[in-house]
């Protein structure tokens, strides 16, 4: 049994001869368009390339003298688009990290809604000294220095009248904040009255 490859060196009429010579001329450039129109995406562009060559090979006359290298960039070029197009109407594909991300709530507006309300309301409770603090260096952008000059005040206020109203805002809104010796440990009479 005698066995011969497309590009073979044993092609033996000259239908096989004709194809071998089409990939050698065509193949290369007809590559680089197509992975140009793919944006760089040669996986593709080889399968692009494959499937223009295969076509031509089922419907044109290789044989017969005609030029076929504007006919085999326009059938790339239409595979391309049929590509894209097919995509565009078919429902995303999904990769493996996908469906985690749409599991996850996203906040919507009322949720914005309902936190900026709460933290008007936790803004109002703190003591005009901390409001100003938080004002001049969050809400101006200015550092605990040049906060302290607007204010009249040492850098060093500044900065523990930040961190107290940021500690109260947080606790009005719910933020729990936990210490290093506060993870993980449970009071001595917790301890034995459980057991």
């Amino acid at each position: 049994m005698s066995w011969t490859v497309m590009g073979s060196l044993g092609a033996v009429d000259a239908a096989e001869r004709a194809i071998r010579t089409l990939h050698d001329q065509q193949a290369g450039p007809l590559y680089a368009y197509v992975v140009k129109l793919l944006n760089g995406d040669r996986h593709k562009a080889e399968d692009v390339v494959q499937e223009a060559l295969l076509r031509c090979w089922r419907t044109q006359d290789v044989t017969g003298g005609q030029p076929l290298r504007p006919w085999l960039f326009r059938v790339a070029r239409n595979l391309v688009i049929d590509e894209y197009r097919m995509r565009k109407t078919r429902p995303q594909e999904v990769n493996g990290n996908t469906w985690l991300e749409d599991l996850q709530p996203r906040p919507d507006d009322v949720d914005r809604l309902l936190s900026s309300i709460l933290l008007q309301e936790a803004f109002r409770q703190l003591s005009p000294d901390h409001r100003a603090a938080l004002y001049e260096t969050y809400f101006s952008g200015r550092s605990m220095r040049e906060a302290g000059q607007v204010l009249g005040i040492p850098s060093g206020t500044v900065k523990s009248r930040v961190h107290h109203a940021v500690r109260a805002l947080r606790l009005a809104m719910g933020v729990v904040e936990s210490t290093d010796d506060e993870v993980g440990k449970e009071s001595p009479r917790h301890l034995s009255a459980a057991a």
